[in-house]
């Protein structure tokens, strides 16, 4: 079946975490086009600390579920993307980071300070504090992933509900990964989720200080 394109706009203010998935197969190019969007969002020095383990044989599908509260949706979807990060990318990476920044432009000022700054700034990072800088860049990409998903007609499901130390046992991921989030990915099964409203912006958004109305 032929998905049916959005705009962004649309996607925004009709997308549900979709209760239940019909299991169709997910096109080749379609996944790696939600993917490769997932992969140009931004990140802190650009480190790109993201590992995503995209799942979708059946087999390790139903073992995944296993970790997630078994949900059936894990094993209805098309794809199941587990967002990661990895504490140890910086590492790695540095290196490959500002030989694609030179190659981009990157000034050589720039590339010498950061060679020198990023291991200082990373380093001192606590378990915690580490876990909490994966978090806010992993789901940059995470969530860009499932807008480009929705805008291209699939329905998705992001998920928190699972255990960490399971999922790391199914999909055998390395001890410096840390498990951010799953982002279930395929068309709707049956009826989709009732709307759950929002709140009004006078009660979230303020303006210049706390307390202050925006309008």
């Amino acid at each position: 079946m032929e998905n049916s394109l959005k705009t962004l706009s649309e996607a925004i203010h009709e997308r549900r975490a979709t209760p239940s998935f019909d299991g169709a197969p997910l096109p080749e190019d379609d996944l790696v086009k939600i993917l490769e969007a997932g992969l140009h969002a931004p990140s802190g020095y650009n480190l790109q600390p993201w590992r995503f383990i995209v799942v979708q044989e059946p087999a390790h599908k139903k073992r995944l579920r296993t970790a997630c509260y078994n949900q059936a949706k894990v094993e209805e979807a098309s794809a199941v993307i587990v967002a990661c990060g990895d504490s140890d990318g910086w590492r790695k990476d540095l290196d490959d980071m500002l030989q694609q920044g030179r190659a981009g432009g990157m000034p050589e000022s720039y590339a010498s300070q950061a060679k020198s700054s990023v291991p200082s700034y990373m380093s001192g990072f606590s378990t915690n504090e580490m876990k909490g800088w994966l978090n806010k860049h992993v789901m940059i990409a995470f969530t860009t992933m499932m807008w480009m998903a929705e805008t291209m007609g699939y329905d998705t499901a992001p998920m928190e509900g699972f255990e960490q130390e399971k999922v790391h046992e199914v999909l055998r991921l390395p001890l410096s990964y840390h498990v951010v989030a799953i982002l279930a990915v395929g068309t709707l099964k049956g009826q989709d989720k009732f709307d759950g409203g929002r709140f009004d912006m006078r009660r979230t958004v303020f303006s210049e200080e706390f307390g202050r109305p925006l309008r």
